[in-house]
């Protein structure tokens, strides 16, 4: 086993090991929020929590605001978020059609930092292993069926989360008329709206993590809605005509 392989087989191994204190970390903190409110309020511990008032007493007056909340494994998966800027690797299906090609190219220009990948006969698990060889933070991969773009997995490196989109109503910059002005290279801002359930919460991430920090001038926007679980995309420029008027 190579250095890499048993340094993955480490993580994957740390990573079960935190998900699984997950569900004793949620009680002990609902026992904290239970004697914290009490005391706040004045009033008697309630008999489930006195047992353990001692030992939770400690803990919480060594607590501060960052370490009183419990974190899950979601929250280890994009823990350096912010820090580092996303670096991402875009390819494609087996044997892509020339539309399929196209599409991946126009997906390398939506996302910054990334590198187009040709997918040649490697399988899904040595495209993964390159990836994180690489240093690559996340993995795009474009979908097709009889020619038409129908597909689009994330997978987050090295450990998770993968999620597939299905797409619909795919339209490339081609196939516009008139055709699209170039695409600009510069750092977008985010528009996320819709993604309030906690699994709309995750999925939020996975797209808000794929984009760097924007430079606040910056006039490039790309826009997900989601509106009874489909997604909307918008991806355009603005100017500002008149100091009060934007188009």
């Amino acid at each position: 086993m190579s250095a890499s392989q048993r340094r993955q087989t480490r993580l994957r191994r740390e990573y079960l090991y935190r998900k699984s204190l997950e569900g004793p970390e949620k009680q002990a903190y609902e026992q904290k929020r239970i004697i914290r409110q009490a005391l706040a309020e004045g009033k008697p511990l309630p008999t489930e929590v006195r047992a353990s008032y001692d030992k939770l007493a400690e803990e919480i007056s060594q607590e501060d605001g960052k370490t009183s909340t419990p974190h899950s494994h979601i929250d280890d998966e994009y823990g350096d978020a912010g820090l580092v800027e996303p670096r991402i690797c875009v390819t494609t299906s087996r044997d892509p059609s020339s539309r399929l090609k196209q599409f991946a190219k126009e997906i390398k220009l939506l996302f910054p930092n990334s590198d187009r990948m040709n997918r040649g006969n490697y399988r899904t698990d040595d495209v993964l292993e390159a990836c994180r060889r690489n240093g690559y933070s996340d993995l795009v991969m474009v979908q097709e069926t009889r020619g038409e773009p129908d597909g689009l997995v994330i997978s987050h490196l090295p450990l998770g989360p993968t999620a597939f989109f299905t797409i619909s109503n795919a339209v490339l910059r081609h196939d516009l008329d008139p055709p699209a002005a170039p695409m600009s290279e510069a750092y977008p801002h985010l528009i996320l709206d819709g993604f309030g359930t906690d699994l709309g919460k995750r999925v939020a991430t996975i797209f808000k993590c794929l984009f760097p920090i924007p430079k606040a001038d910056s006039r490039r926007v790309v826009t997900l809605v989601n509106q009874n679980d489909f997604i909307s995309f918008r991806h355009h420029m603005y100017s500002r005509v008149k100091h009060d008027e934007v188009q």
